[in-house]
């Protein structure tokens, strides 16, 4: 579980750089929802896992998190289409 939330972070990740480009912001509608699965499976991933192997699923969680609110921000300024 820690590995597939660590690597839809990064998939998030590099689609919220694609998204912060002026007139592709209409991306972030579609990469909140799909940052908050990674999220979901990322907490999943810290519930079942032995406290020493939950850095991936952290890292996961974190990563899907800072993708959210910037997505969210960037909404926010963007007033939701631009």
């Amino acid at each position: 579980m820690g590995l597939i939330s660590l690597l839809w972070g990064i998939v998030a990740m590099l689609w919220m750089i694609v998204a912060l480009i002026p007139m592709l912001g209409w991306g972030n509608w579609f990469l909140i929802p799909f940052a908050a699965v990674g999220a979901i499976i990322a907490a999943i991933g810290i519930a079942v896992t032995s406290r020493e192997n939950r850095g991936r699923a952290k890292t996961g969680l974190l990563l899907n998190g800072i993708v959210i609110v910037v997505g969210g921000f960037r909404l926010t300024l963007g007033g939701g289409i631009i």
